[in-house]
């Protein structure tokens, strides 16, 4: 099973909206075949640990290892349950049950009734882990939260900047800003605050690193921001909440919102309507004081670089303690998740 988490992660930068998935088929203790999920709307990773089995011959005798509950459903590609069941394979051993309600327990009930042995749960924390962005996907209908900033070792988030000055004060090394693009490769949508764009005009790109560019998204109820801004400047999928312009865009769309009732729990509702699975908020102060008191995040990573202003924006109260800790070169980086 532990193979089979090693393969599903070489699915991650293209397998969503769809799971990381990993596939290991063993036959009288050796590996004979095994695979993971390319791509959304390509085959799933037991097709592929099948198909690499250079003796078929062998599979009525194997036992099939996948971290996530093969599906019982057609969807773009055809059950992995009936083709496990038409392959003759006896016993398959599963990580965890998928939440997706056309599978949720249907394809081990599937597999039992014809008669092939399911084993159920081997790493399941681990499994679940893995797939913590479609696990809540799924059972809480919103995307996963990441809430990322970086803060003085006296707990401030910025300066108190004068009008005008849109230059951000620079908290940690460049090692920490590779690895925040690093991360921006890894989730579906970026989100920051109207008052970051209209402070900052951050980019919220991939610059630093290789990979795709997130969905931007901000609000912008009050048509404040314009074609100056970079969040408009049409480079990449971005989603301007509550804007209004009769100008073309080609990646930029401008979803209405009801102006009487709170805006993110409409934004949150849209971005699950459009499979939008993960966001990492990156601020500001705001924005990340609505998410931590509402309780309303999955996961936060805390940059604490070796500077001090004295005074300053404070950071957002965060009375947790940190599931781990990591140094980068003077930078201290605390990773927390919300159980």
């Amino acid at each position: 099973m532990q193979r089979c988490l090693q393969l599903a992660v070489l699915g991650q930068r293209f397998a969503a909206p769809n799971p990381m998935v990993g596939s290991v088929i063993v036959h009288n203790g050796q590996i004979i075949g095994e695979g993971y999920h390319h791509k959304c709307g390509e085959a799933h990773a037991e097709v592929n640990s099948i198909n690499s089995v250079r003796n078929p011959e062998l599979l009525p005798e194997s036992t099939l290892y996948v971290n996530l509950e093969p599906c019982a459903h057609v969807g773009r590609t055809p059950a992995c349950s009936t083709l496990i069941i038409n392959k003759k394979i006896k016993r398959v051993v599963i990580g965890c049950l998928d939440p997706f309600e056309k599978v949720a327990g249907k394809g081990i009930e599937m597999l039992r009734k014809a008669g092939v042995e399911v084993l159920v749960g081997v790493l399941d924390n681990q499994s679940r882990h893995l797939n913590r962005r479609f696990f809540t996907f799924h059972q809480k209908k919103r995307p996963y939260i990441i809430l990322k900033w970086a803060q003085t070792q006296d707990g401030f988030i910025d300066h108190l900047r004068r009008e005008n000055q849109n230059t951000p004060a620079w908290i940690t090394n460049e090692l920490s800003r590779a690895l925040v693009h690093k991360w921006r490769t890894e989730e579906a949508g970026i989100w920051v605050g109207t008052h970051t764009v209209l402070k900052d005009n951050p980019q919220l790109n991939v610059r630093a690193w290789s990979g795709r560019n997130p969905v931007r998204i901000t609000a912008d109820v009050e048509n404040q921001l314009n074609r100056s801004h970079h969040i408009l400047d049409d480079s990449q999928a971005s989603l301007i909440f509550g804007h209004s312009t009769k100008q073309a865009f080609l990646q930029t769309e401008f979803p209405p919102i009801d102006k009487s009732l709170n805006y993110t729990p409409q934004m949150l509702e849209e971005l699950y309507r459009r499979e939008i699975q993960s966001v990492i908020v990156e601020g500001g102060k705001e924005i990340l004081d609505y998410f931590i008191s509402n309780n309303l995040w999955d996961e936060a990573r805390v940059f604490i670089g070796p500077v001090l202003f004295n005074e300053g924006i404070s950071a957002p109260i965060f009375d947790f303690q940190a599931n781990h800790t990591e140094h980068i070169e003077g930078t201290v980086l605390n990773w927390y998740y919300n159980q």
